[in-house]
């Protein structure tokens, strides 16, 4: 079991109230950020102060109360976004790098990710292509023609992606972040995302997580970005990599933090191996023939009738993602997951 350190975190997550500001080690400021319209409410960014220098880790979702709230928090902290000589984020996600763009344009400071974290300009230069590739997707996914435009993006959501900020540096796994007295590496964390990173603070005994590790939350693994082969696996395989963290303090970028990550890492672990299980009983049972027919078999906290919108979207993307996992471990999949758009449509 894990053991809540973010003790005001937890009270604020609880009483569904945004945290305070707080200096977790000299020099390391956890920031809460508003996340709105969303039942996660806030991304928890963190400061880092080195000598004469700082980045942020995880700026957060791009809103003008959540701008307030980010340059109250440096305030906090005793600096002002000029101060900031890096940003980075965890994966390519708005929630995370959203306000990116206005730190950048604040400070002039440097934008990093994830070397292997793909970029909507690495995926197409083209709306209506991209648009019709992931429509097609669900289509072939066996979802009914009258969801279809419920679950496939739209242009908006394209256009909202490519307008975020690009980074200029991409970290590699292992590298410490190019800030004066700091000694924080990168450690490789794909599963959430095809490049998502974690963040190793030795010195402190600290590991931010993004959202590889939550403390109640299992993260959303799923075949969704683009060139992302078998995200289960290589999720599996980040929560075996985070053994080098087991004694620290784990600060997510989500919830609150906690220690006994080894414990997390049992309990994630578990909960992606009895989801499959319950994915190939499925499929052992032959009354499914697509990834929507799969999806409306499992388990889901509110039944499968509940979801809707972008929540249909990542349960058939989850589901998806079990399948090639099966796959890879030998169960027989007679279930085709294409994706995208077929090499002769395109």
């Amino acid at each position: 079991m894990i053991t809540i350190t973010g003790h005001e975190q937890f009270r604020a997550w609880q009483e569904k109230t945004m945290p305070a500001v707080e200096e977790v080690r000299p020099g390391v400021w956890s920031i809460p950020v508003p996340f709105p319209g969303n039942p996660m409410r806030y991304t928890l960014a963190y400061l880092l102060v080195g000598e004469g220098e700082a980045v942020l880790v995880d700026p957060g979702w791009d809103s003008d109360e959540g701008w307030a709230a980010l340059v109250a928090g440096l305030a906090t902290a005793g600096i002002t976004p000029s101060f900031l000589t890096g940003i980075v984020a965890t994966h390519f996600h708005p929630d995370h790098l959203g306000m990116a763009a206005r730190l950048r344009a604040a400070s002039n400071a440097w934008m990093a990710l994830g070397e292997h974290e793909p970029l909507p300009s690495q995926w197409s230069q083209d709306t209506r292509e991209f648009v019709a590739a992931d429509r097609t997707q669900f289509q072939a996914w066996g979802v009914p023609a009258g969801r279809l435009d419920e679950v496939a993006f739209q242009a908006r959501t394209w256009q909202l992606m490519r307008g975020m900020q690009e980074p200029e540096l991409r970290l590699a796994d292992g590298v410490l972040l190019p800030v004066a007295g700091l000694a924080v590496r990168v450690l490789f964390t794909p599963g959430h995302t095809p490049g998502h990173i974690s963040l190793i603070d030795e010195v402190n005994q600290l590991v931010l997580t993004g959202d590889h590790i939550l403390p109640r939350i299992t993260p959303h693994v799923s075949l969704e970005a683009h060139g992302h082969g078998n995200p289960l696996a290589d999720y599996l395989n980040s929560l075996d990599a985070m053994d080098i963290a087991s004694a620290m303090e784990v600060l997510p970028a989500h919830e609150y933090r906690f220690t006994g990550l080894p414990e997390r890492l049992d309990e994630l672990r578990e909960h992606a191996q009895e989801r499959s299980r319950e994915v190939a009983g499925v499929l052992a049972a032959g009354n499914a023939a697509s990834v929507w027919g799969v999806a409306r078999e499992l388990t889901w906290s509110r039944g499968f009738d509940s979801l809707h919108g972008f929540t249909l979207r990542l349960a058939l993307a989850e589901t998806a993602s079990h399948l090639v996992y099966l796959r890879s471990q030998g169960v027989p999949v007679d279930i085709a997951v294409p994706r995208g758009a077929p090499a002769s449509a395109r």
